[in-house]
This record gives structure tokens, C-alpha cells and sequence, in this order.
């Protein structure tokens, strides 16, 4: 008893379990829909791209979802430009605008004359979150909780039939860019903690390690909170004992939770994987 809960006893593992919880509930419910929507590649890119943005606005002693707004949107409009350039086709125009946002940010967050402290956006610092940082992520929880309960059946429509949503009163486009925007909240939630390298592990790999038992989406949803919740915990007690990055901990226990997902299908068959229903 006392290995287990001598870790709890630490304040800085208190934090730190409070806001992978606020990240494990918001990131595995939003995770749901990007593995429904096929977005995971869009969700990495929108990563890198809001990063040069959250660290000039952590530069300007701005808000992060200032800043990550910010970096959406330009990233949307540089995107734009460049694929106005003759014979460079939309795919090229992403890869191009994303990875040149994303070493900007790098420069800025690792030059030496940046602040200290900064590097922790691009690969986290768990266990040197603040009581305000959980409690400005329990705020923004709070907001995409809220927000996931409104657009549920938007987002339903949108994900299991497009072409006839807006028979049922959805418009399509704007579902899309509410998701997008609660993909960049979640981001904004976890970077503090696991770094924008490292915060698609705790927003994609739940879903899909639940995606391989689960089919329909409600029960998805609870199983990828679950396996999130619990893979915040098991990371936490792996980086207290074994003294190791904690984010890292964390990525590496639900990595390895989807590999034995895989391996446990495979073995007895059991999993699901076919037409996730509503």
C-alpha cells in the first residue's frame, strides 16, 4: 500500500494527475472523432502549426489559446498562399506552410537569448505544472465539454453521413471547423504537460486502442477515457519510480497499451473493427 500511494502524497504528482485527468476526459472523447473523421495526420499538422504561435504568446505573456488561434489561423492563410503557387498541389502547400511554421517555433522556443522555460512547450514538463495551469485547464475543459455535449449530434450526423447531414439541419463546413477548433483546445489543454511533440499520444491513442473493441460510439468514448485515464496513472507511476520524463512515461504506457490491444485481438479474435454505428 504505502508504494502505491506514497507518489499521491507529493503535490507535484497531484497536479499532475488533475491535468492529465482534464486532458485524458477532453482528449479521449475529441480522439473519438478524430479517428472517426480520419483526421489523426490533420490533428498532428494543427499541432505543428499553432506552435510558433504558443510560444510567441507565451513570449507576450499571452494567453496559449490566444496564441494557438492565432497560429491556426495563419498557418490557414499561409497555407492558402502557397498553394496558389503554380505546380505546388495541396498536399505539398500543407507540408511546406506546416514544417517551416513548426522549426520557426523551434527557433524561437530554443534560442539562446528565449527565456528559460520555454523548451517545455515543445516537449512538456508534467511535473512541473502550476496550480494555475491546471486550473486555466480545467477552464478550457470545462468550455470543450460543454462544447462536445452541443455539437454531438452535429457531429454525428457530419461523421456517419455527409452528403445527406443537411437534410437533418447540420451544415457540414462548420461542423468540420468546430472540430478542428476542439482539437486545438485539447492541444492547447495537454502541451503544457506532455509538449507539443507528445500530446497527440494522449488524444489519438486511446481512441484507437479502443477502436479495436469497441463499435459503437458511445461505448468507444467511455473506453478511451478509461484506457486514458489509466495510461495517465500507470505513466505517472513509471516516471515516479523509475525516474524517467513523465510525459514521455505516460506516451510510452499507451503506446504499448495499443500494442497489446492489437496483440489480444489478434489472439482471440474478439475485437471489433468493422462500421463503427451511433
Amino acid at each position: 500500500m504505502h508504494t502505491l500511494l506514497h507518489p499521491w502524497s507529493e503535490t507535484f504528482m497531484q497536479l499532475a494527475l488533475l491535468e492529465l485527468v482534464f486532458l485524458g476526459v477532453v482528449g479521449g472523447i475529441v480522439g473519438c472523432w478524430i479517428v472517426h473523421y480520419e483526421l489523426a495526420y490533420s490533428a498532428e499538422s494543427l499541432a505543428h502549426a499553432l506552435f510558433p504561435g504558443l510560444v510567441a504568446a507565451a513570449l507576450l505573456g499571452l494567453p496559449l489559446l490566444a496564441g494557438g488561434a492565432a497560429g491556426v489561423a495563419g498557418a490557414a492563410a499561409a497555407v492558402a498562399i502557397v498553394r496558389r503557387v503554380p505546380g505546388i498541389g495541396a498536399d505539398t502547400a500543407v507540408a511546406v506552410v506546416i514544417t517551416s511554421l513548426f522549426g520557426l517555433g523551434v527557433l524561437l522556443a530554443l534560442t539562446p537569448a528565449t527565456p528559460p522555460g520555454l523548451e517545455a512547450l515543445l516537449f512538456g514538463d508534467l511535473l512541473g505544472v502550476t496550480r494555475e495551469d491546471v486550473v486555466a485547464s480545467g477552464v478550457l475543459a470545462a468550455a470543450a465539454g460543454g462544447s462536445l455535449v452541443v455539437l454531438h449530434r452535429p457531429l454525428l450526423l457530419v461523421g456517419f453521413d455527409r452528403t445527406t447531414a443537411r437534410a437533418f439541419g447540420a451544415r457540414p463546413l462548420l461542423v468540420d471547423l468546430a472540430l478542428l477548433a476542439l482539437i486545438a483546445v485539447a492541444i492547447v489543454i495537454g502541451v503544457r504537460a506532455l509538449g507539443n511533440l507528445l500530446v497527440l499520444a494522449l488524444l489519438v491513442g486511446p481512441a484507437a486502442t479502443a477502436r479495436l473493441f469497441a463499435s459503437r460510439m458511445s461505448s468507444l468514448m467511455a473506453l478511451a477515457v478509461a484506457l486514458a485515464l489509466a495510461a495517465s496513472v500507470a505513466g505517472l507511476y513509471l516516471s515516479f519510480y523509475a525516474s524517467i520524463a513523465a510525459g514521455a512515461s505516460v506516451a510510452v504506457v499507451m503506446v504499448g497499451a495499443y500494442l497489446a490491444g492489437l496483440g489480444l485481438r489478434a489472439a482471440t479474435g474478439r475485437g471489433k473493427g468493422g462500421r463503427l454505428s451511433a
